[in-house]
């Protein structure tokens, strides 16, 4: 089959010539030349360490105990920083509350990002004149959907915490207290460890969704009361009996008007008999009348 081929494409397949010997720059292994003079190890075994020095011998950590090791740490850090916190914490000193009257003021939580002070002043003014409405904001100037409002009277104050709790502003409803900071004594913030409230104790099934204060909270039944026939509004766990045909409704609303057509109970033919009685009644009666006057 290669005899056919033109000549170009043989030259591709033949062989190369091949490679020159070059003497190598090493000899042989048989004809090397061994150092005459070779000893053990014997004069070096006393410059060993004595067997009962040697230490115990160190094994890898865990992945499991590494990451229980570095938990372990984080929570002592993260306890220790929390009790600095609490002892550098003094609600008495803030700057921003220096000239405001802690009786005569209340807190607002659970506001929407969107309401400004001027809006939510706006809505809590019903219950009296207020002196000053604070929002409070992050380091970029963020509402952080919590305020501080100060009314000219204690009063006002005692109205807005009574009957603003669970009060609608732009849609979500928001949770009216005192301010317990300078009230309450040895209170503390929810971020040092305190505050009120359910709604972020835990997992999703631990916490409640029902807004509100904690007093009122307390007044309200359990999420599972509320659910039996005995709480008012709730849902009841009686069976419902199962819907009516409507086609049965109506064969028997026929045969009904058969029955009356064949000489059954005719209700047309009562009410004629009561009209005639009723008419005879008010003429004797007319009649009567007629008898006294003469």
């Amino acid at each position: 089959m290669s005899a056919f081929l033109p000549p170009a494409l043989l030259n591709l397949f033949k062989p190369n010539p091949p490679l020159a010997f070059v003497q190598p720059l090493d000899a042989e292994s048989h004809e090397r030349k061994w150092p005459s003079k070779m000893a053990g190890v014997a004069q070096y075994l006393q410059e060993f360490e004595d067997p009962k020095d040697t230490p115990a011998p160190t094994f890898g950590e865990k992945k499991e105990v590494r990451r229980a090791r570095k938990a372990k740490e984080k929570e002592l850090r993260v306890k220790s920083a929390l009790e600095e916190k609490k002892a550098a914490w003094d609600p008495n000193t803030d700057p921003n509350a220096e000239d405001s009257d802690a009786f005569k003021t209340v807190f607002v939580g659970r506001i929407s990002y969107n309401v400004t002070a001027e809006a939510l002043e706006k809505e809590f003014e019903v219950y009296g004149p207020i002196k000053r409405c604070k929002m409070v904001t992050d380091k970029d100037g963020k509402s952080r959907g919590m305020a501080f409002i100060e009314y000219e009277h204690e009063s006002d104050m005692h109205m807005a915490f009574k009957r603003g709790d669970g009060k609608k502003v732009d849609g979500r409803r928001v949770v009216v207290d005192v301010e317990r900071g300078r009230t309450v004594k040895n209170w503390l913030p929810r971020r040092l460890g305190g505050g009120l409230g359910a709604t972020r104790r835990g997992a999703p099934n631990e916490c409640i969704k029902i807004s509100g204060r904690v007093d009122s909270m307390s007044s309200r039944p359990p999420e599972d009361d509320r659910r039996s026939s005995s709480y008012r509004g709730g849902y009841s766990d009686r069976p419902r009996s199962p819907p009516r045909d409507r086609r049965d409704d109506r064969s028997r609303r026929s045969s009904y008007d058969d029955r009356g057509r064949r000489g059954g109970y005719d209700r047309d033919y009562d009410r004629r008999d009561r009209d005639r009685g009723y008419d005879r009644d008010r003429s004797y009666d007319r009649g009567y009348d007629r008898d006294r006057r003469r």
